[in-house]
């Protein structure tokens, strides 16, 4: 990416070093919320209920701003870019675009969704409007998932934010109210709607990004490739040999792939609508 000319975004809260002191989250909870996500269970709900039985911790307070090192300001600058392209979107329906922040953490994280593992991966969390990050996974999208490159890395930020354009537009929240009233199979289906969206959200940001002249040659392919590399029936298939469709939560390869591309062809929210399409 060449990223050189961005402004860095000052909404990044980085936790990295700063230990949780007395969490009660361990191994145990690690092991119920991966268990829970290949059940079909949000995971940050399952930890949010073993959270309230375990030791509070105690963190220090995190610094604010665009991190000094090299990859806190390549996340600070992806960040930046996100911003600089939904705060010109946004306004041409007639609203505002409200900025998250990104909080960059070690190990796991506390935040008003409960407690985050890095085993869980990038999350995003409405009750805070942050999304949360353990560099650690840009490593595994290389070296476990095989899908290398900075602009990879840069779609998995933009997934996040694509949610909290979810957030801001009152879609998480319906699709979440429709997701409790529904039983494990109908609520995945509904989740796997919301995963597709952020991913074409992505592919949005990216169409712009291009148009910013911040793209190299290759990275779209990169995206893709971590599109690709964290479909469900991948994943499934590297962790219990075996594909269970009806356990989706995020989409299949093929799904995800295609939706990127749709945001990243058109440019438009619009085109992003993957709760009226009849096959996802």
């Amino acid at each position: 990416m060449k990223l050189g000319d961005q402004r860095a975004s000052g909404n990044v809260e980085d936790r990295r070093g700063i230990g949780m002191v007395g969490s009660g989250i361990g191994i145990g909870g690690i092991v119920i919320a991966v268990v829970a996500y290949f059940l079909g269970f949000d995971p940050g709900a399952v930890l949010s209920v073993v959270e309230q039985v375990a030791p509070q911790g105690e963190t220090r307070e995190a610094p604010k701003g665009a991190p000094a090192d090299e990859m806190g300001q390549f996340v600070a600058k992806v960040l930046g870019s996100t911003e600089s392209v939904w705060g010109k979107v946004f306004p041409q329906s007639g609203n505002t675009y409200r900025p998250p922040t990104l909080v960059l953490y070690d190990g796991q994280v506390r935040s008003a969704c409960g407690m985050g593992q890095a085993a869980m991966g990038p999350f995003y969390c409405p009750g805070d409007e942050k999304l949360y990050i353990d560099l650690a996974f840009f490593r595994d999208l290389q070296t476990r998932f095989g899908a290398p490159g900075d602009f990879a890395q840069a779609y998995v930020i933009a997934h996040e934010v694509g949610h909290h354009v979810q957030n801001l537009t009152g879609t998480m929240r319906k699709s979440e109210a429709a997701r409790g009233r529904s039983p494990g199979a109908e609520a995945n289906r509904a989740s796997v709607r919301m995963e597709l969206q952020a991913d074409c959200y992505a592919g949005v940001w990216g169409h712009h990004a291009g148009t910013m002249n911040q793209l190299d040659a290759g990275d779209i392919a990169e995206a893709l490739a971590a599109a690709t590399a964290i479909g469900d029936d991948r994943l499934q298939k590297q962790t219990q040999g075996r594909v269970v469709p009806e356990s989706f939560t995020h989409g299949s390869s093929e799904q995800r792939v295609r939706w990127f591309r749709r945001g990243m062809d058109s440019g438009r929210p619009a085109d992003c609508d993957t709760f009226s399409a009849s096959t996802p």
